[in-house]
């Protein structure tokens, strides 16, 4: 008895030990290169690593539901482990007509509450499961990023959680980021010491904030939340003041899946292009009928202040203007056009129109022509006329751009999801402008086309290249990106001297065009006056022929900052699209995608003057076949694009 004891006492230290001993699970991606493990111990964390490099460590997770932490001193249950194997066909193929939806995962089952990773070819994903009765409160919730390495990131800073999504990128070191700093918005990008890249990003956001990033000061970034507001007050026509907030950031059901938190993790820059996990995680389309969704092109008229000439009517917001852009759209077989802020007598009441506007005439005058009608509405006057989708059913509007929104918190993402629902019953379809990022309700609710979070053409002399050359690989890299291209005015950023009945788009004439076969949107707007693309008509005639969805899109080539690639098919035809930042590029595309036999290509390239007068372009016709390469060059804030058929 005596030895017995001795040996316990003898055993105690490594009996403690095993007792708080961690437990490592391993989850492998298809390919086997990507490898998560998530680690149980005092706390949950995981660290990630790709072809044997560590490029995540000790990055902790948890929430905190009424006052309980989840992943405090977790108790591990069991460990499971399923495969997803699916082909999914996209309502709006932005990318492709098919995608696929590849991946092991591994779920940590935690007693009420469990945690699920997914780890695909291309990143790594988790989300928390909880099985709680009734309604509970999310206090907080834990989400730390940790880097081995000297890291970049591109980031978009911002004061405070009321934001449009559209300031400019900063390129900063992670070890550099600290919690006094300016948060970031999603999506952000980060490169690590061996060039691997990774997108942050979040979907299948459902009753729930938006995430936002703060700096740890230890070569980390650590998630923080906006509150809850509970009381609202007066703030002019098209917002409201957050009053009153509570002490947590969401007020949801107990028993749920919470938004995933996915890092796509990239070899090469151009990878990030192709990045679909926000799609694939995202929750299934919840519209029965999808038939009448019809993404297209929009000539829109804020960016060219309803400014058209050589007519005999007075231009501005009138059903004489509105019919020269539904004529300007009939002929190019442009689906849309757009009334943008203005139409309405007041911004708080959506049906009373101005005196020089009679929306019925309108509507009957497109339809006749085969052009639809979207109208403009601040968020709140929708949020007080929620009828006003059954009504514009009925006057045969075709869609709404719904604006100002400036918000993510879980009042404002339910917002979003109270207006697609009712949008998609009446058959309308959606833009949102002064939005977040795409972040899955696109999948649910197709209807939605697209949505602003980005610094688009709108802001004029401050939409320069070389932010908008990051923007493939971040912003776009996550869904729509309403970024309204298209200007036929354009200048070198150097000599631009925009005015507001004369706007200009920084970059050459080539890169405006390139944007359309570059960028991604379900509603692609046409941004410049009709009068101008009327008098550009080799140019019109290429940009109005650009798809909006594709069935295969391929990048031939990608630097992030630099310059991209793009090829992009729809039926037979090939478009590729081509742009750089500021600095001038010389590239090589070869035509080895196209198939066998002759083609046809039309291609634009920036003139030999280009970089100082950068409506210069040049327009070429030949014959091609698979064995064909050209030699690109883009004059600074320059472009190339083609069609090939």
């Amino acid at each position: 008895m005596k030895l017995f004891k001795t040996l316990l006492v003898a055993m105690a230290p490594l009996l403690a030990l095993t007792a708080g001993a961690a437990s490592v699970k391993t989850l492998r991606s298809p390919d086997g290169t990507i490898v998560l493990k998530a680690t149980v111990s005092r706390d949950l964390s995981y660290s990630v690593s790709i072809d044997n490099h560590e490029v995540l460590t000790g990055c902790r997770i948890g929430m905190t539901i009424d006052g309980k932490q989840l992943g405090q001193n977790p108790k591990l249950a069991r460990t499971t482990y399923t495969t997803v194997s699916e082909t999914l066909r996209p309502v709006v193929p932005l990318k492709s007509a098919t995608v696929q939806n590849r991946c092991n995962v591994m779920t940590l089952a935690l007693g009420a509450y469990s945690v699920e990773f997914r780890a695909y070819d291309n990143g790594v994903a988790y989300r928390f499961v909880t099985r709680m009765k009734g309604t509970v409160a999310v206090d907080d919730e834990l989400m730390e990023m940790h880097f081995p390495g000297d890291y970049t990131a591109d980031v978009s800073h911002v004061g405070g959680f009321k934001t449009s999504c559209e300031t400019t990128y900063r390129h900063i070191r992670t070890a550099d980021f600290k919690p006094t700093d300016d948060m970031t918005y999603l999506p952000i990008a980060i490169s690590t010491d061996k060039q691997y890249r990774m997108l942050v990003s979040e979907t299948d956001l459902r009753d729930y904030p938006g995430m936002f990033l703060r700096g740890t000061a230890d070569n980390g970034m650590r998630a923080t939340f906006p509150p809850c507001p509970t009381e609202f007050g007066p703030d002019g026509d098209r917002s409201v003041k957050l009053v009153k907030t509570a002490p947590y950031i969401a007020r949801t059901q107990g028993t749920r899946t919470f938004p995933w938190r996915y890092v796509a993790i990239v070899r090469r820059d151009a990878d990030l292009l192709l990045n679909q996990l926000t799609y694939v995680m995202a929750s299934p389309c919840e519209v029965r009928d999808v038939s009448w969704i019809r993404p297209g092109q929009v000539s829109w008229d804020w960016w060219n202040h309803k400014m058209v000439w050589g007519v005999d009517f007075k231009a501005g917001i009138n059903n004489a203007t509105y019919r020269y852009y539904i004529d300007f759209a009939a002929r190019y077989k442009v689906p849309y056009i757009i009334l943008d802020e203005g139409w309405a007598k007041s911004t708080r009441d959506p049906y009373t129109t101005i005196k020089d506007i009679d929306i019925a005439e309108l509507v009957s005058y497109g339809r006749a022509r085969g052009v639809g009608i979207i109208l403009w509405l601040p968020w709140l006057t929708v949020e007080n006329h929620m009828e006003l989708f059954a009504k514009y059913a009925a006057w045969g509007v075709a869609g709404v751009k719904i604006d100002f929104m400036d918000r993510q918190d879980q009042w404002m993402v339910n917002y979003y999801e109270r207006v697609a629902k009712e949008a998609a019953k009446h058959h309308l379809i959606v833009d949102y402008h002064g939005a977040y990022k795409p972040s899955g309700l696109e999948r649910r609710y197709p209807n939605v086309l697209s949505y602003e979070g980005v610094r688009g053409m709108e802001q004029n002399q401050g939409t320069t290249p070389q932010n908008s050359i990051y923007l493939p690989f971040i912003r776009n890299a996550v869904g729509a990106m309403d970024f309204t291209p298209g200007a036929m005015s354009c200048s070198q950023p150097r000599y631009n001297r925009s005015t507001d009945p004369m706007p200009m788009g920084n970059g050459t004439r080539a890169y405006h065009m390139a944007l359309f076969v570059v960028f991604e949107s379900g509603v692609q707007m046409l941004c410049d006056s009709p009068t101008r693309y009327y008098a550009e008509p080799q140019c019109t005639e290429f940009v109005t022929s650009v798809p909006t969805t594709w069935d295969e899109t391929r990048v031939i080539d990608a630097r992030m900052g630099q310059y991209v690639i793009v090829a992009k098919r729809k039926g037979a035809k090939w478009f590729v699209g081509a742009i750089t930042g500021e600095n001038p590029q010389q590239l090589k595309l070869s035509l080895n995608f196209i198939g066998g036999g002759k083609h046809r290509i039309t291609y634009f390239e920036d003139g030999v003057n280009a970089d100082r007068m950068a409506a210069d372009y040049r327009r070429v016709e030949a014959q091609v076949d698979q064995s064909s390469v050209f030699d690109l060059r883009l004059a600074p804030n320059g472009g190339w694009c083609a069609v090939i058929e």
